[in-house]
């Protein structure tokens, strides 16, 4: 089989990286800038740093694609009064969506980024698998891989621990944060296109009015902070409808169900039978710690818990694991 791969490239120290590796373990590397945001500074980095490393470099323009499929998402999910995963979203619709079609172009098989997974197979199967650094691992953000794309996927980044390989750079900065917001809090963001600002009531399960809201954009499940969230409660709620924030004890945070679609699972019948499924929720919520029980709901699966989730968020992922491999994932769409 050739051995060309198409690296998606932003010349920073986990491309970098993947780049040498590969390279020495004797493949032919293409680099592949995908530009979602007009960021004109990474795009000559990653052009210098290709050239640097003596390597062919392409960019794509995705800046259309990427307002479309996630800033826009992004808002409308805030103005919902949901919790988005851009992200994740961005991973699945956008990085390697076009990695696989730039590849065809190309005529390039294989496929890679700087991304800190592995990828296992199990018969006919592949799984994303956790990589070996803990503190880095990126399998929960790449839930939504499906098979074909997981096939060509080689992981170099999966094998390290990001404090050796920064080792071998000067420049040990990295970025951080969703990339549009450009170091904004998200709600600032928010603001600027003056989505889900409007004020309103906070109000409690039964309907009484218990305060004032700055925008239910501004709030999420399990706050206790915030303009006008009454002393000794948290938000257990948004009502995007109403306008409002709902508020109550922390005890009401506890949910045994969640109910989860849009998914992606590699075997529908490993995830029903299977009695060592845990579960991993991003966000304020803690992660619990006991395996779980799936059973079909509608268009996805509803997940039971003995070990309560706290404060998971609608619009958020939930991925599955068995062990080290992520055997699938969905999104909340509700809990009780």
């Amino acid at each position: 089989m050739d051995k060309s791969v198409l690296l998606g490239f932003s010349g920073g120290i986990d491309s970098n990286m993947s780049a040498r590796m590969l390279r020495d373990e004797g493949y032919r590397v293409v680099a592949l800038t995908i530009d979602t945001i007009g960021d004109e500074a990474m795009l000559q980095r990653a052009e210098s740093s290709a050239k640097g490393l003596g390597i062919e470099w392409h960019s794509y323009d995705a800046r259309e694609m990427f307002a479309r499929e996630i800033i826009d998402y992004f808002c409308s999910e805030y103005a919902l009064g949901r919790t988005p995963a851009p992200c994740t979203r961005c991973n699945t619709h956008i990085k390697w969506r076009i990695l696989c079609e730039v590849a065809d172009r190309l005529n390039i098989y294989h496929i890679a980024t700087g991304h800190y997974f592995n990828v296992e197979r199990r018969g006919d199967r592949c799984y994303v698998a956790q990589g070996i650094d803990p503190a880095k691992d990126q399998s929960y953000y790449l839930w939504g891989l499906d098979q074909a794309t997981l096939r060509r996927a080689i992981t170099p980044m999966g094998r390290r621990i990001k404090q050796d390989v920064k080792q071998h750079f000067e420049d040990k900065s990295e970025s951080m944060g969703v990339c549009f917001l450009g170091g904004r809090h998200y709600a600032d963001f928010l603001a600027s296109r003056n989505i889900g600002m409007t004020c309103g009531n906070i109000i409690n399960l039964q309907g009484e009015v218990c305060g004032r809201h700055n925008g239910i954009a501004r709030y999420t499940s399990g706050q206790r902070r915030g303009y006008g969230i009454p002393e000794g409660m948290r938000v257990i709620g948004i009502d995007a409808a109403a306008n409002s924030v709902i508020v109550g004890n922390n005890d009401m945070l506890f949910k045994h169900k969640l109910y989860i679609n849009r998914c992606n699972v590699v075997d529908d019948s490993e995830l029903l039978a299977s009695d060592d499924i845990k579960i991993k929720i991003r966000g304020i919520g803690r992660n619990p710690e006991r395996a779980v029980r799936v059973e079909p709901y509608g268009d996805g699966y509803v997940v039971i818990l003995d070990d309560a989730a706290w404060a998971p968020a609608v619009g958020q992922p939930l991925v599955f694991y068995r062990e080290n491999l992520v055997i699938g994932g969905g999104i909340v769409v509700g809990f009780e």
